[in-house]
């Protein structure tokens, strides 16, 4: 089914008809759901070569509006301060090999901290998690050591949560399994507790994980108030329900329908408002060694490579070479040319992708023999034919431009993504009773109420092909009869992508201009930064409340992992500070927005702190935001 909001688009695109594709594309934007903000809100400077999960949000400063974490992976961590609406340029906070980030208040001071965790430079540098301070001046302070030190690790996944509901913030620090450790049946999946002021001690591990199954989802599947812990990434996904005392069982077989496989993404959805949350599966396929790309009409081909030698097929162009978006990691970022291999000149920065161009004159031949030799290498072989061979270990990837044709393989179909409903801690897929049957490749995933209506609504990334624009899914929940739910495709959301050579990645909401809408930032590997605006067209007249949560009434627990629910014209929607779909990282946001739909009632919000402290207020139908 398809779900098309604006009456007046038909006769809007009937009357462009005769307009430029240019002038066409521009209506297209500004009648869609979302418009991305480009330079004057999220600086295009803001680029990625290898970005990492999704934004992370929190008000870092806590002026009241909403700061962005963005991770460029081997390049560094930056921050986006958030200027009343206006995002800064990034400023760097850490730079080098860095994986998972999340933020929370570890001590109590009143002062948030970002845990960040390090990469291990394949195995050959091991290190620990740095955590860091942040105070209402916008100023970052490094801590010391803690007294017994986070484990050395090739870090992946971290997540600050309140594992043993006292309140405070114990932690997930899981790791690239270390082949040495499991040769010796040793787990580096450490799950540290809180002893006070932020010191950590290690209470227990989940079992050992190959190769990239440190993707974590932390939700309540019982209601038992006792966090479980999702695993994937690689395999079939592993469920561990939580016990007393930082113990974990696998519940794995006796809640999931089936065994789940080629998992990209987690999220955590009440979606029919029962109080319970069911859970949304992404699933795809990655880029294989080799894959090629190719569209005829287009003249476009997208290339990705990795982890041993290639040769592709020699590209019919003409006298000239355009390679965009060229992305060759260290240490070999710059190809060889021609016959004698030298080295391409370029000025500037070559982390990012970057423009190769060549005329046939400068890049004769090609070498005999390269097969002990790494890197890139590219010659004019002649007869309008030019040659990419080479060896690396890193990803390679970029977009030939004027190829005439090229044959390629058939490559994996999509796969669907699952709804699964939960019933009474046990699920059961509902994937095509509710509408979800699109079969994609899709990377990542973020919920949110993007019309208001009181119900959560569905945002899901694609992989795309390298060589074509990248439309994120949206999918709005819907009453089909007044009681069950189905989610209908929002044909023209904004929410997509046109940069070439870049892989969907995953996104995060937040409403970053405080006026009642939620938006969306996204990220891709070897893309951009993109920051989408809610127009409130979908439809423009569903109220909401903003629900801002600080500590527990005895200031004893933090508001992260608290539930808030909303009861307004006998709906009421539940939701969990800090959850979103993020494979290593866990955002903070305190300002939960929620749709009240048309109602014109007084509500109800309450909200249960991890610890088991409540507090509830009923609010007048005029209000727009309340402090609990």
């Amino acid at each position: 089914m398809k779900y098309n909001p604006y009456a007046a688009i038909a006769s809007l695109m009937m009357l462009s008809a005769c307009a430029s594709q240019t002038e066409r594309i521009e209506l297209e934007r500004q009648s869609s759901a979302f418009l991305e903000q480009g330079e004057a809100i999220f600086n295009k400077d803001a680029k990625n070569r290898k970005g990492w999960d999704a934004p992370t949000i929190s008000d870092l400063d806590q002026d009241g509006y909403l700061d962005i974490l963005i991770n460029d992976h081997g390049y560094g961590l930056r921050v986006m301060w958030n200027n009343e609406g206006k995002l800064a340029f990034p400023y760097d906070i850490l730079m080098g090999d860095l994986h998972g980030v999340s933020v929370g208040d570890l001590n109590f001071d009143g002062q948030l901290e970002l845990i960040i965790s390090r990469g291990g430079g394949s195995g050959s540098n091991a290190r620990n998690a740095k955590i860091y301070s942040v105070n209402k001046q916008r100023q970052l302070v490094e801590w010391k050591e803690l007294k017994e030190p986070l484990a050395s690790m090739r870090g992946r996944t971290v997540k600050l949560v309140d594992l043993d509901n006292d309140g405070d913030l114990d932690l997930l620090n899981f790791a690239f399994p270390d082949r040495k450790m499991r040769e010796q049946n040793l787990s580096e999946n450490y799950i540290y507790e809180n002893i006070g002021k932020g010191e950590m001690v290690i209470r227990s591990t989940l079992p050992s994980v190959h190769g990239d199954g440190q993707k974590t989802l932390v939700t309540d599947i019982n209601q038992d108030h006792i966090p479980d812990i999702l695993l994937y990434g690689h395999g079939a996904v592993k469920v561990y329900q939580g016990r007393e005392h930082f113990d974990y069982e696998d519940v794995t077989k006796q809640v999931l329908p089936n065994a789940l496989h080629n998992v990209t993404a987690i999220a955590e959805i009440d979606y029919d408002n029962d109080g319970d949350f069911d859970l949304l599966f992404t699933r795809g396929l990655p880029f294989e060694k080799g894959d090629v790309f190719f569209d005829k009409k287009t003249k476009r081909l997208g290339f990705y490579t990795k982890r041993g030698p290639f040769q592709f097929d020699d590209f019919n162009i003409g006298d000239t070479l355009l390679i965009e978006n060229y992305q060759s990691p260290w240490p070999e970022k710059l190809p060889y040319i021609a016959e004698p291999g030298y080295k391409y000149p370029y000025k500037g920065e070559t982390h990012s992708g970057r423009t190769i161009e060549l005329v046939s004159s400068d890049a004769l031949g090609f070498p005999d023999d390269i097969s002990d030799s790494s890197g890139v290498y590219i010659g004019y072989v002649g007869n309008n034919k030019w040659r990419l061979a080479g060896n690396v270990f890193a990803p390679f990837s970029g977009v030939v431009h004027g190829v005439e044709d090229y044959k390629t393989s058939a490559k994996p179909e999509g796969l669907s993504d699952l709804l699964l409903e939960n019933q009474n801690g046990k699920f059961i897929d509902v994937s095509a009773k509710v509408g979800l049957i699109d079969t994609e490749h899709s990377t990542g995933v973020t919920i949110g109420d993007f019309d208001n209506n009181g119900f959560s609504d569905v945002l899901v990334f694609r992989r795309g092909n390298l060589i074509s624009a990248n439309n994120a899914l949206m999918y709005m929940n819907h009453s089909a009869n007044g009681q069950s739910r189905v989610f209908e495709k929002l044909e023209n959301s904004g929410v997509f992508s046109t940069e070439l050579g870049a892989t969907g990645m995953s996104g995060e909401v937040l409403d970053y201009d405080n006026d009642g809408q939620l938006d969306v930032v996204t990220g891709h590997e070897r893309g951009m930064w993109h920051l989408y605006r809610n127009q409130g067209t979908l439809p423009a007249n569903n109220g909401h409340v903003q629900v801002n949560v600080g500590l527990s009434p005895n200031q004893k627990a933090s508001a992260l992992g608290a539930l808030v629910t909303v009861s307004a014209c006998n709906v009421s929607q539940v939701r969990r500070i800090g959850s979103n779909g993020a494979n290593y990282s866990m955002s903070f946001n305190h300002q939960l927005l929620f749709g009240i739909g048309s109602c014109s009632d007084d509500y109800q919000v309450s909200v249960k702190w991890t610890n088991g402290e409540t507090k509830a207020s009923k609010v007048k139908a005029n209000e727009r935001a309340i402090s609990m």
